[in-house]
């Protein structure tokens, strides 16, 4: 990129190709340059709009949460339609088939990020506590609309599901399918289902 022209939504930018380079590569392959040479841009481009490498990556990363938001009001938003294991076997689809399983993976990997995002954020790891809020809200929601037994504990069953979702798509190399993912959903809530 030449000196002197102006690139249009830069953060944007950088912050998408740290994505692709998370979902192609993992968090080893994610550097200054990695993210740059991706994005097309001068290195020095990155360093023009955030401090170092490191408050880059907390920044990515809390507006990759802040995402999820979206996730939370679509998923809400199918409470008392369809069937419980259906709704949550696609939402878990999709919050672990973005970038979601690479940021966690990120955050673990690199002891400086979690540290500044520890100012923001300071209990739980960045989108895993989002998506256990997210899984909880909608169950709540299924309770008290009576789809889920009046004793369903959702701050557990929650949990739960996230941990067990997250280790069926931590293994970045064979994603699971549909099935996989809807049996193991439904072994966890088949307790608090209303028959």
């Amino acid at each position: 990129m030449p000196t002197g022209v102006t690139i249009r939504d830069v953060r944007e930018q950088l912050f998408d190709a740290a994505d692709r380079i998370l979902l192609q590569n993992g968090p080893s392959a994610l550097t200054s340059r990695a993210v740059t040479a991706e994005a097309g841009v001068a290195k020095g481009v990155l360093h023009r709009h955030f401090a170092d490498f490191d408050a880059f990556l907390a920044e990515f990363v809390l507006d990759r949460v802040h995402r999820m938001d979206a996730q939370a009001a679509a998923l809400r938003g199918t409470a008392g339609v369809g069937s419980v294991a259906d709704n949550l076997t696609d939402a878990l689809i999709a919050l672990f088939g973005s970038v979601a399983v690479a940021i966690v993976a990120l955050v673990t990997f690199r002891d400086e990020l979690r540290a500044r995002l520890r100012d923001t954020w300071p209990a739980g790891v960045p989108v895993l506590t989002d998506a256990v809020t997210m899984i909880a809200a909608y169950l709540a929601a299924e309770r008290d609309l009576g789809r889920l037994t009046p004793d369903a504990v959702v701050d557990a069953l929650a949990p739960t599901l996230i941990g067990t979702a997250h280790l069926l798509f931590a293994d970045r190399g064979a994603r699971p399918d549909r099935e996989a993912v809807h049996k193991a959903v439904t072994a966890v809530v088949a307790g608090a289902l209303v028959p």
